[in-house]
């Protein structure tokens, strides 16, 4: 999903500047732009269903939902990104200065690409994991039903659930909410 641009290290400004003009989204690690590809129809309808079911079952609840096009920063880790889904609680938390990158959610959901699975796990999950009031994080494989469900339960301890059942019901905790893991999966062909 990510590569790296011209081998220089940018300041914040930089990269937001180039950022809020190009055409393309990049992401922001610690001084290096990379440019995000685009996904696969697979990984596109996964992260569609998830966002079309979230912003159904939180309408007129103190939520807002967000689908890939929104800018996250984090910035003890110097990250600026996009989440394939996330659920951010109102009233929204802007970084200072800006009108268009949110600081404070608490779910984000990332569908898994070869390409990128080690990172949504790895560093990206441990950069996630410094925002004070996120607390859920669904990682969703784009090429067979395996959903991992990880679940903050006290300062330092997360609780993994894995799903590979399309018939289980799989429950959110940072809102009252619950969904077949089905419905994440809905009308995707592993065969394509």
């Amino acid at each position: 999903m990510t590569q790296a641009l011209e081998q220089r290290t940018y300041t914040d400004e930089e990269y937001l500047n180039i950022e809020v003009t190009s055409e393309e989204r990049h992401e922001y690690v610690n001084g290096e732009i990379r440019l995000m590809t685009g996904g696969t129809p697979n990984h596109n309808d996964i992260a569609g269903n998830l966002y079309v079911l979230l912003k159904l079952a939180l309408k007129g609840k103190p939520y807002r939902t967000f689908y890939a096009d929104q800018r996250l920063w984090i910035p003890e880790r110097n990250l600026y990104t996009y989440p394939d889904v996330m659920v951010v609680p109102r009233p929204l938390q802007l970084q200072t200065g800006r009108n268009d990158t949110i600081t404070n959610p608490v779910m984000i959901a990332e569908v898994l690409s070869k390409s990128t699975q080690d990172y949504d796990r790895g560093e990206k999950f441990v950069a996630y994991r410094t925002i004070d009031n996120f607390c859920e994080y669904l990682l969703i494989d784009q090429y067979s039903i395996h959903v991992e469900h990880y679940i903050k339960t006290a300062a330092h301890q997360w609780l993994l659930s894995e799903y590979e059942d399309p018939t289980v019901t799989l429950s959110f905790n940072a809102f009252d909410f619950q969904i077949q893991i089905a419905e994440i999966y809905e009308s995707i062909d592993f065969n394509a």
